[in-house]
């Protein structure tokens, strides 16, 4: 049975006779249960402090779900389809908010709710939380990959990545002149959608036009941006400036990989920096290799147009059975608001949503590259905005992996058939 990839709205009324009758009520204030996903523990803090913030009017406990997005996503389905009142909040993947809220499973916040929840916040990670005009999640870390490179090798290679945005074929050849490696995420997962996605949308193409349309949606990776996309996974993985374990590589592979002795430049979420920090002073890392790592705009996949990273982050959301929405929008206000943003920016060394926090002086002590982030979140371009993301994202995945099979005139035209069969239910995946 294929549960995950029908449509939610028929997977909720399949299971909604699963759900669990209300239970006794508690004394004492409610209990808001939050479900979260693994960070260093920065959320839990959080959740402690809004909660004696609150006064006694509610409790806020932590859940956390699987490390995975893709195992995270299938666990809020499954309860949510089920009408489980106990999910009050959820962290959400940017992602997989058109398919919840179109299903009905995301309570929307009211024009009075969400427009403090929108004051200050970067548009792009606003606009992927909003979903037929309504905002359904409010924007709670927001986050751009850069590129990350050894200072050293860029050096010995003659480029200077903070100049100006390299292309992937400068970049490709940098590590070729210099005998090291481009890290990128290329494992048949998630992480490689993401790396797709940005070369289409900075070679000024789309995945998916009209992606709000649901079953409507049009694929467009067979086109001039999607050939070239696939043009530079072909030059990669063919290249010498390639991981031997390409087809296999994550975000964390990749930070081993670039910290490694062939480490040479990586693209990457920020979290590596602090990572790198924590090695450190875990006496893992040699200071003088982290004082060697610079970062710098994502690649552009042509030189006359502008690089588009790509956007993540997390959005709160709350679920639309929760017995207190009230008190859970009142959380969440205090979870989303700048001064937490900013302390959870400092904590977990994830970046925020609002606009003011990059401003914030003990922000920029721990992030050096505040204003970098800030501006590629600006111009960021998000995955599609669909309710059937999840099937779209794995057709794409199927059709260019592995990536050193990828050919220009070939996978893109198979990529756009496959996600059309899987819309219309012509193909299971």
């Amino acid at each position: 049975m294929r549960c995950l990839s029908c449509p939610l709205a028929a997977l909720a009324a399949a299971l909604a006779a699963l759900a669990v009758p209300g239970c006794r009520a508690e004394p004492g204030p409610p209990t808001l249960t939050w479900y979260v996903n693994p960070d260093n523990g920065g959320q839990a803090r959080l959740a402690a402090r809004c909660e004696a913030e609150a006064g006694g009017r509610y409790r806020l406990r932590v859940e956390e779900l699987p490390r995975d997005a893709s195992q995270q996503r299938e666990q809020l389905v499954r309860r949510l389809a089920a009408r489980d009142a106990s999910i009050d909040l959820m962290s959400l993947d940017l992602p997989f908010v058109p398919e919840l809220a179109a299903a009905g499973f995301l309570r929307p916040f009211t024009p009075e709710e969400a427009a403090p929840l929108a004051e200050g916040t970067l548009e792009a990670p606003l606009a992927s939380a909003r979903w037929q005009g309504r905002l359904h999640a409010a924007p709670f870390t927001a986050n751009a990959q850069l590129l990350w490179y050894r200072r050293s090798v860029a050096a010995r290679a003659g480029i200077d990545p903070e100049a100006g945005p390299l292309t992937w074929d400068a970049l490709v050849e940098a590590a070729e002149r210099t005998g090291t490696t481009v890290q990128v995420q290329a494992r048949r997962y998630e992480g490689y959608m993401v790396w797709i996605s940005a070369l289409v949308a900075s070679g000024g193409g789309t995945v998916l036009e009209e992606a709000g349309a649901g079953r409507g949606a049009r694929p467009a990776i067979d086109s001039p941006a999607g050939r070239e996309a696939a043009r530079i996974i072909r030059r990669l993985a063919g290249s010498p400036a390639a991981d031997p374990a390409l087809s296999t590589s994550d975000e964390e592979s990749a930070r081993a990989g670039f910290m490694g002795p062939r480490g040479g430049f990586m693209v990457n979420w920020s979290y590596v920096h602090g990572a790198a920090l924590e090695a450190v002073a875990a006496g893992t890392l040699d200071p003088a290799r982290l004082a060697d790592v610079g970062w710098a705009r994502y690649p552009r996949a042509a030189p006359g147009l502008p690089s588009r990273p790509p956007l993540g982050g997390i959005h709160l959301a709350i679920g639309a059975f929760g017995r207190h929405p009230a008190l859970a929008v009142e959380a969440v206000r205090c979870l989303t608001s700048a001064r937490s943003q900013a302390a959870y920016m400092i904590d977990a060394r994830n970046p925020a949503a609002r606009d003011a926090v990059y401003d914030d002086p003990a922000v920029r002590r721990a992030f050096p590259m505040a204003d970098l982030v800030r501006e590629s979140i600006r111009e960021a371009a998000p995955r599609p905005l669909t309710p059937y993301y999840p099937d779209v994202s794995a057709a794409v995945v199927r059709s260019f992996h592995p990536p050193a099979e990828v050919e220009p005139e070939r996978t893109p035209a198979a990529a756009d058939r496959l996600v059309a069969d899987v819309l219309q239910d012509r193909v299971l995946l």
